[in-house]
């Protein structure tokens, strides 16, 4: 069995996922190949895995590294499993550009890397390279499963599933834990063993359409009642998603600093006594890059430690991958194309459902109708994820324009003639980090 792993340079993620794998018996034995452009990074990564594999795998996995594009098609012959886990652009220039341009305009954002105008310019730059992917794989492994990690998750995922030949499955962080967290702050942990849940949407946007205690009970009454008076009574990190869940009736499954920038309510140049009432955290994202560099040294001498052990993390990677070659049946909440699993979303869109996985595959689950505030809330994000991947593959301009004035924060904040304007000038300061369009 082989697992390649793209952009392994990812070191904390690589550790996560690929340690995860030498915790499962059937993954021990796994050739592990680990691809990146960065040479010192994929370096730290082998060394780290190394480690990894002696003190928790008694070596039994090979662990081998590929450097550069000429490389890749050599890292991916033969692959069962393939992880993506790239960042095209990086922080300087692309994210600095993602936040900067745009704060020119008088459009803020938090993350900017899942929708909006940032979230746009991602992709973008991304879709090029997970496309060069693709026909490698469809090339040198074609039966291979592609356990896509990169953001924007519904963008990039629904492009390859709908664009390419290559088994694809979308994977995102916030699903396995967000009932816990919700219950936790709310002080309900004496709910949390054997509740029953159903979350359905959109990746960072799924709702939580229903959770109960082990005996069947309704736990949504008290969640409201308890999140609408922490929000009156407490500056918090989560208001975004409360005031949700007493607007909208339910709960998401991304954080709030995320969901402030998906919608036109809270980041508003009109209103600014909004960013404080909310506690929205305004270019987080650039934040916590800088943050990570700097801590990147420390961090480093610990990963880097010839003493370094692994306990299997929350990720779905090696869950995944343990059910497709043993057939144990397991859940997860999966990024795949619509095609009916919920009645109110376009067909094309790329939705996040549960799916259950087995040696024969993985198998979306039908969710039926959203209610429909939440199903008008992740059209208003569809709309900007179904024209960025229009304007990926057809290579039209007019297509990226008509992405950013549908987006509900950035459409909120500027006029057509501003929107356009920006666009463009985004598109000179990327230069090469994107294709030419016309």
């Amino acid at each position: 069995m082989k697992i390649t792993f793209l952009g392994a340079g990812s070191t904390i993620f690589a550790k996560n996922v690929l340690g995860d794998c030498m915790c499962t018996p059937s993954l021990q034995e796994a050739e592990i190949a680990l691809y990146d452009i960065d040479g010192i990074r994929l370096a730290e990564s082998k060394l780290m895995l190394d480690n990894l594999n002696h003190n928790t795998n008694a070596d039994r996995a090979k662990i081998t590294t590929y450097l550069g594009v000429e490389n890749r098609k050599a890292a991916l012959r033969g692959s069962d499993f393939i992880v993506n886990a790239i960042q095209v652009g990086g922080y300087e220039p692309c994210t600095v550009i993602d936040f900067e341009i745009p704060k020119k305009y008088g459009l803020r954002q938090t993350i900017a890397d899942t929708l909006g105008i940032g979230g746009i310019m991602r992709t973008l730059r991304t879709i090029p390279v997970m496309e060069d992917f693709a026909r490698d794989i469809e090339e040198v492994c074609p039966d291979a499963w592609f356990l896509n990690y990169v953001n924007p998750m519904a963008m990039l995922t629904g492009f390859m599933q709908r664009y390419t030949g290559v088994k694809t499955i979308g994977l995102c962080h916030s699903v396995q834990v967000c009932s816990q967290k919700l219950l936790e702050r709310v002080g309900m942990e004496d709910k949390l063993e054997g509740r029953k849940e159903l979350i359905a949407g959109i990746n960072h946007m799924a709702w939580l359409l229903e959770i109960k205690d082990k005996d069947g009970n309704d736990l949504y009454p008290e969640i409201r009642r308890r999140a609408k008076e922490k929000n009156a009574t407490e500056i918090h990190k989560d208001m975004v998603r409360y005031d949700y869940i007493d607007k909208l009736g339910y709960y998401c499954t991304e954080s709030s600093e995320h969901n402030a920038e998906y919608n036109p309510f809270y980041i508003k140049s009109k209103y600014p006594e909004l960013i404080e009432r909310f506690n929205i955290p305004l270019d987080e994202y650039p934040r916590r890059c800088v943050d990570q560099i700097e801590k990147w040294k420390a961090r480093r001498e610990e990963l880097m430690s010839s003493a370094l052990t692994h306990e299997r993390s929350h990720e779905y990677a090696s869950h995944i991958m343990n059910a497709l070659v043993t057939g144990d049946l397991y859940e997860i909440g999966g990024n795949v194309i619509n095609n009916g699993l919920i009645d109110n979303l376009p067909a094309d869109a790329c939705v996040e459902v549960p799916c259950l996985v087995n040696n024969n595959g993985i198998f979306p689950c039908h969710v039926g109708p959203l209610p429909l505030q939440l199903a008008a809330m992740n059209m208003s994000n569809i709309n900007v994820q179904l024209l960025t991947i229009e304007a990926a593959v057809t290579k039209k301009k007019e297509h990226i324009y008509h992405a950013a004035m549908m987006d509900p924060h950035t459409a909120a904040e500027l006029s057509i003639d501003d929107i356009i304007a920006m666009v463009d000038e985004l598109i000179e300061a990327h230069g090469d980090w994107l294709p030419k369009y016309h």
